[in-house]
């Protein structure tokens, strides 16, 4: 057999047990026997890399990193639907739909609503070109290479035949032939058996554990390593289909097409005729809800006819042809033994509620958030109380309320302490928000926070600097890291020293912090732990500002005319930079050899704007408010907010006002938006 037919084969058989094992849950062969098919065929193909098919096994995990993700829109933007936990506005639901379809035969179909991650799905030709987040409905992020790890998602749609059932109702004719195009969305989720073993394994890492699959979801779908992203070994349910070529009469139909295509369709779902018939399956599967394998937060009613859907067609949110009917979070009774105080990393102090362990929503609860002072004292919770939890959006356990008539008479209330539980120093209230900090920058428990997220996988990914570790590091005697850039100062004997360290261990550690000298400055900067510094932020930050140096030189208001930037946050930063035992920490970072600067857009020679601060007032028609500051700045201008003796130029669109209005006070150059692109040039606009 030629290399050519033996490649095709052998992707045609490792596709079909793929599919048996991740969609049918049947699989024919022992992992044995795939591991050693799917060699044989890596072996093949790393002989004639010319040979690869597009749909190969091997071609679901790419070892190339993405940097980013690029946002692309969606054909049809993908709504959101409403929701109701209301066994009577169910029937209001109904009532609006007889209404818009007086005299014509209603059936719905009511499926479970997985809680996990939405995602689309784009085929050409059969064969899997996209696979896109919701995002905000209207566009998402392309996270292509991340999908194809999913093994219940198929790299190919099946044409053949034999996919069918002898009563199938659907056509032979529409399996002839690849689907020249169309779009399937679904819910990526991990079962439960998954999710716990991901948290055995992180826990054994020493990296905290994931909240619940959904999180666990979400964050998987979003790492830049596809390797990573296989690891978790994702699932999908489809429930949508569209396609130019194939429409289908009934949602039903669509879903039994889906399976035939080879995507995995929850068998959960149910024709209904009434909505008598829709909140029996309600209640039923709320009863059943504990004993399934993944988490479900209610049941989505949908209109079947196809034809009906498009006459009640959508409002600009929610499609009117369907609704999600959510069930109320789970609750349970228990005695809270304890309130202990957390001291997170930028010093807010959280009450936490230490408890008599207690089932609820699947899992076992000996904790839960207090949140904060001010909702202690609302709730006025006390130790030795009984009380109810829940879990919020059957997500993080807290305490709902306490059951009074149950209170022992020598209780007292709790009283939030004045200093720092770990280092005593003197605790401060935010007069911004709620919380209540500890200040102290020496504080440990912080320092041990900072730590903790500076090696973290999303900032340095510093791997084997876990908690056990950091501890050790911080609580010796001879203090070795009193802060992220002593880390670069550790030797191997010193980490030899320390409990559970042997030599390889140590040596790892010093790989690690060595490697980390490679990560990009956006990543730094998120790794510095500045507040309101998210990771989001810390590129747009390093994209508009380049270097670390440009960034503590700049003042507030220019850091704000940034899209995306905020007061707080350009104050936050700031800040932070233009504190001595802060940039002291940047200079150790420094001398390590720690990347402080992004690549910055080549120097074509002078800007049109060069040193001219610029404020921007009204609509333009070419740009918005925050392209029009963007150009500004690649034109070498500072952006600003407000407008000032300082001010060279006002660029005035439509409506402009006060800021206008003070520009001409002051005597302040104004240009409208013609104007304006006179000055810069017609091919910088």
């Amino acid at each position: 057999m030629t290399p050519t037919n033996r490649i095709a084969q052998l992707v045609e058989q490792l596709n079909e047990h793929n599919y048996r094992y991740a969609v049918l849950n049947d699989p024919a062969i022992s992992d044995r026997e795939y591991d050693a098919l799917m060699d044989e065929l890596s072996d093949l193909e790393a002989r004639h890399p010319d040979l690869i098919q597009p749909d190969s096994p091997t071609q679901r995990v790419t070892s190339d990193l993405t940097r980013e993700f690029p946002t692309v829109q969606h054909d049809i933007p993908m709504l959101s639907l409403d929701n109701t936990y209301s066994e009577d506005e169910l029937r209001d639901f109904e009532d609006r739909i007889r209404r818009e379809l007086p005299d014509e035969e209603l059936q719905y179909v009511a499926e479970l609503k997985i809680d996990g991650v939405a995602l689309s799905l784009i085929y050409e030709n059969g064969l899997l070109t996209r696979g896109v987040t919701r995002g905000n409905g209207t566009q998402g992020e392309d996270i292509t290479p991340n999908v194809k790890t999913i093994k219940s998602i198929p790299i190919r749609l099946k044409t053949c035949a034999e996919s069918m059932s002898s009563n199938d109702s659907i056509g032979e004719g529409l399996f002839s032939n690849p689907v020249p195009y169309c779009e399937i969305r679904g819910e990526v989720y991990l079962d439960h058996n998954t999710f716990d073993a991901i948290n055995v394994l992180r826990e054994k890492n020493e990296e905290n554990p994931f909240a619940n699959p959904r999180n666990a979801t979400s964050g998987s779908l979003k790492l830049q390593d596809a390797q990573q992203v296989a690891e978790r070994r994702l699932s999908f349910f489809a429930y949508s289909f569209r396609s130019p070529a194939i429409q289908l009469p009934t949602h039903g139909e669509n879903l039994s097409y889906l399976e035939r295509l080879g995507l995995p369709v929850n068998a959960n779902r149910t024709p209904c005729d009434n909505i008598d018939d829709i909140i029996a399956q309600a209640r039923e599967w709320q009863e059943k809800r504990p004993g399934l394998p993944y988490d479900i937060d209610g049941i989505v009613i949908k209109v079947n006819s196809i034809a009906q859907q498009n006459k009640l067609g959508a409002t600009s949110k929610s499609p009117r042809w369907a609704i999600s009917y959510k069930y109320s979070a789970e609750q349970a009774e228990t005695v809270l033994k304890e309130i202990t105080l957390q001291v997170g990393r930028t010093g807010v102090i959280t009450p936490v509620a230490n408890l008599e362990p207690v089932q609820l929503a699947g899992t076992t609860v000996s904790r839960a958030t207090l949140h904060n002072a001010e909702e202690l004292e609302r709730k006025d919770i006390r130790e030795g109380d009984t009380v109810i939890l829940e879990k919020g959006g059957d997500v993080i356990p807290k305490v709902v309320r306490v059951v009074t008539a149950k209170r022992a008479k020598d209780t007292i209330a709790f009283e939030f302490p004045k200093n720092c539980p770990v280092c005593d120093a003197p605790l401060i209230k935010d007069e911004t928000e709620v919380a209540i900090r500890c200040e102290n920058p020496q504080c440990l428990a912080q320092l041990k926070g900072n730590i903790r997220h500076f090696a973290s996988r999303t900032a340095m990914d510093i791997e084997g600097l876990g908690t056990a570790l950091v501890e050790q590091l911080v609580d010796n005697e001879l203090e070795l890291v009193r802060d992220v850039g002593d880390l670069y100062s550790l030797e191997l004997e010193q980490l030899e020293g320390l409990e559970r360290m042997a030599e390889k261990s140590a040596q790892n550690v010093l790989d690690a912090l060595e490697a980390s000298k490679q990560q990009p400055f956006h990543r730094v900067l998120f790794a510095l732990g500045i507040r309101h510094i998210g990771a989001t932020v810390a590129r747009v930050l390093s994209d508009n500002f380049h270097n670390i140096d440009r960034l503590r030189d700049t003042q507030p208001e220019e850091i704000e005319a940034v899209h995306e930037i905020g007061s707080a946050i350009a104050e936050s930063i700031h800040t932070y930079l233009n504190t001595e035992s802060n940039w002291t920490i940047v200079e150790k970072l420094r001398a390590a050899g720690i990347n402080l600067e992004s690549e910055a857009p080549a120097d074509t020679g002078p800007k049109p704007l060069d040193g001219k601060t610029v404020v921007v007032t009204g609509t333009f028609s070419r740009w918005g408010r925050q392209q029009a500051q963007d150009l500004i700045r690649a034109l070498g201008g500072k952006p600003t907010s407000s407008v000032s003796g300082k001010t060279d130029l006002v660029i005035a669109g439509e409506k402009a006002g006060s800021k206008l209005a003070k520009a001409e006070q002051l005597g302040i150059d104004v240009l409208n938006e013609e104007e304006f692109v006179e000055l810069i040039g017609e091919e910088n606009a």
